[in-house]
């Protein structure tokens, strides 16, 4: 495609590394895109997440549709103006923010009414709403309204949520109104027939590229790991491929193995305002007693801003005195820490030793 080119397959393994072509810039994948639900990476200005080397955010239609609104933002000059950010931003479809409101939501073929989880009004998305909302906000890849089941949902649901996605995504795609590159996305639960036949219907309505969506849900890993194994390599190979919401280093390394060539996940932000730290010997809990007197810095083998400057006992006494400064200096590390992961990836895929560097990685973080 000429907004996405492979550019090396390593040979042992079915990663790769690939060129993304947007509006707002060009991205090397894989690529791990920091989470700004409310246009804003909690406790980052944008400065903070060019020093780490981001590339693209994602934003959260559900939430930006709340609040300010889609309508304000596109009348102030769109995402990008609005948060003073210049590189790309992908925008999700708020199908699973809807699905995690399940007491607060009724959903039919035509689409889900839900209560704010702010003020309790009431809202009703549909497909065609969806797209409107994306295309207000400006975003440069959109994904389409997806309908996703929680694990452990019978099979009549699963399918139901299939077909209903299936439906929802032609819909999104006769909608669309600009050249903004729109993303189908593959349902199916746990169910690896299913995913396949989902992947099937999603690929011939030929999107711009392909998502993995209704993972992580609270199933297994070794679950989620073979429903990754099975369907991500018969993802169009000449197309991005996106896993939503996934999320360890470890989950991602897997799944990079496996094809995937995008990633967002709250887990880096959302633990390092919870004091647990990524480090290249494993995580770390910053509030413990045991750190308390320590001069050395969070990890050796990092240079972000925070293990350039701070030491651990540094970092404790902000964590707990509930010092603002924590939540930026840990979370400036932790997403660090998530794109030094992924770069060295993309060095290891590039030179063929792409599966030594993963047993390496798995190796130094349990010992």
């Amino acid at each position: 495609m000429e907004y996405f080119k492979i550019i090396h397959k390593d040979k042992n393994s079915h990663a790769r590394v690939g060129i993304l072509k947007t509006k707002h810039g060009d991205i090397e994948t894989p690529v791990f895109m920091p989470v700004g639900t409310l246009a804003s990476v909690k406790s980052l200005s944008p400065d903070d997440l060019n020093q780490i080397n981001a590339q693209i955010i994602l934003g959260n239609t559900y939430h930006l549709y709340l609040r300010p609104g889609h309508s304000l933002i596109k009348k102030l000059g769109g995402l990008h103006k609005f948060m003073s950010w210049c590189k790309p931003i992908l925008t999700d479809s708020g199908g699973f923010q809807v699905f995690s409101l399940a007491k607060l939501r009724k959903k039919n073929d035509n689409g889900v009414e839900f209560q704010s989880h702010i003020d309790g009004s009431y809202h009703f998305f549909t497909p065609e709403i969806v797209m409107d909302i994306q295309e207000s906000l400006g975003s440069d890849i959109m994904m389409v309204f997806d309908d996703c089941v929680e694990f452990g949902a019978d099979k009549s649901e699963v399918f139901s949520a299939m077909k209903r996605t299936t439906k929802w995504a032609k819909e999104c795609k006769i909608h669309r109104k600009s050249s903004n590159l729109l993303f189908g996305i593959i349902q199916g639960g746990m169910d690896v027939n299913f995913r396949k036949q989902h992947l099937e219907e999603i690929v011939d309505l030929n999107f711009d590229g392909y998502a993995l969506g209704g993972l992580s849900v609270g199933e297994p890993k070794n679950l989620m790991y073979e429903i990754l194994e099975s369907i991500a390599p018969e993802m169009p190979e000449n197309y991005p491929r996106y896993l939503m919401g996934v999320g360890t280093p470890e989950d991602i390394l897997f799944a990079i193995e496996n094809g995937i060539d995008m990633f967002d996940c709250v887990m880096p932000t959302r633990n390092a305002r919870n004091g647990t730290l990524f480090t290249s010997k494993g995580k770390i809990s910053i509030k413990k007693e045991e750190f308390k007197y320590k001069e050395e810095s969070l990890d050796e083998n990092c240079n972000c801003y925070t293990c350039k400057n701070f030491s651990k006992a540094y970092l404790r006494h902000l964590y707990v005195s509930r010092e603002l400064l924590s939540y930026r200096l840990n979370t400036i590390h932790n997403l660090h820490f998530y794109m030094q992961v992924i770069a060295n990836a993309k060095k290891h895929i590039k030179s063929n030793t792409y599966r030594e560097f993963r047993r390496e990685f798995f190796k130094n973080i349990e010992n």
